[in-house]
């Protein structure tokens, strides 16, 4: 047994040398690690600097932006029955077409008459400026009596003188002679009265004319407004009116969206916004084509205040409850218009939109008022250009010819 004994004795001192080299051998892989990971870290951090230093601090981006634009609304300005719809949602209408059409029998009468009252108008002036011609006749008439009275009575005057009549006989001379010279007065305040309603007057423009014209144009308008027409070109949506139904002034109908006007509202957050300047240039990437269509814009406005701060309910922020919030500001871009009629977009579509800072030179606000209308429309100048041709043509028609239509 003891020799037994002794003869593992030295395989268990062995052991702990047979393992030894093993750990030695592991723990040179863990460094090689160790030194691996620090390797990818440091580069991982110069890469991260790198980044920022060359592109992280010279963009901003959102993917809280959307696509907006204008939603014209169609409401009419008189009240009347649908009786035809022209146009439903999605359809295409260009400025001028028509969209809704009422009935128009109220409104034709109604024209009908103030045409009458124009003509009937026209014919009382014209009568006016004959009556101005009639009672300057009679004034010269009322001359030449108070001159015939006169020479009268001065021949009288001389043969009663000499006692070759009575002086009763110059007596009614005399009578006769005051007689005409109260014609003459009298006719000659006639005369003032009547000029007075038609002094540096033309039948065109004297008053009377004036409001039956105006009344005129009232009347066409409405019968015109019996017809809703597309202010611009674009495109049909939220169309709500329904056939036969009675309109109010006011009430919305349908809109028409020109989808050749876009923008987009992005939402920053207040931090981002520091070195933004109107001007720069954004790149705009929509979820509706993905990462393959990219849109070109440029920054148009910085909102005047945050979100909340326009919002229906604003926050109250003096309560003791409160909890600091970042805050967004609305951002208006301006898109591309050759890329956006190369990829329309539609109104609230969602978009991811990054702002290149390189450029400082812009204001953060507008420095100057806009120089002409933003967005406009003709198509109702039409309407008020046909009234006054109707006007021209019916006091044309109704004045006679002559130096009495022309005074």
């Amino acid at each position: 047994m003891a020799t037994a004994s002794s003869n593992t004795a030295p395989d268990n001192n062995a052991q702990p040398q047979e393992k030894a080299a093993p750990q030695k051998k592991g723990g040179g892989k863990r460094k090689l690690m160790l030194f691996i990971v620090l390797i990818v870290v440091v580069l991982g951090g110069l890469g991260v600097w790198a980044w920022y230093e060359l592109y992280g601090r010279f963009n901003e981006s959102t993917d809280d932006a959307y696509v907006n634009g204008n939603v014209v609304e169609i409401t009419p300005l008189v009240t009347g029955t649908v009786t035809s719809i022209g146009a439903d949602d999605g359809d295409l209408v260009h400025a001028g077409q028509v969209l809704l059409q009422f009935d128009p029998a109220d409104a034709k009468i109604a024209l009908q008459n103030a045409q009458a009252n124009l003509a009937k108008a026209v014919r009382q002036v014209r009568g006016l400026y004959s009556n101005v011609d009639g009672m300057k006749a009679q004034v010269n008439a009322r001359r030449s009596d108070v001159q015939k009275a006169q020479d009268n009575f001065n021949r009288r005057r001389s043969l009663a003188a000499g006692g070759a009549i009575s002086q009763e006989e110059l007596s009614h001379a005399q009578d006769d002679l005051s007689s005409a010279q109260s014609a003459l007065n009298n006719a000659l305040q006639q005369l003032a009265s009547t000029s007075a309603l038609v002094d540096a007057t033309v039948i065109s423009d004297h008053p009377d004319v004036q409001v039956a014209a105006a009344q005129l144009r009232d009347a066409y308008l409405a019968n015109a407004r019996t017809t809703l027409i597309a202010p611009v070109t674009g495109y049909v949506a939220k169309r709500t009116v329904q056939l036969g139904q009675r309109i109010q002034p006011g009430t919305a109908t349908m809109a028409v969206i020109p989808l050749n006007q876009l923008w987009i509202d992005a939402n920053f957050k207040e931090t981002q916004l520091r070195n933004m300047r109107i001007g720069q240039t954004v790149e705009i990437e929509s979820d509706i084509y993905g990462s393959d269509i990219k849109y070109s814009g440029t920054i148009d406005s910085l909102g005047a205040g945050t979100g909340s701060a326009f919002a229906l309910l604003p926050a109250q922020n003096a309560t003791g409850n409160w909890i600091k919030i970042v805050q967004r500001v609305p951002v208006r871009i301006h898109i591309n218009a050759d890329e956006l009629a190369r990829h329309p977009l539609r109104i609230g579509l969602s978009t991811v939109v990054d702002v290149d800072l390189h450029d400082q030179s812009g204001p953060v606000l507008a420095q100057q008022p806009p120089q002409k209308a933003s967005f406009t429309t003709n198509v109702y100048d039409q309407q008020l250009g046909e009234a006054d041709a109707m006007i021209a043509r019916l006091i044309r028609d109704n004045s006679a010819a002559g130096s009495t239509a022309q005074r």
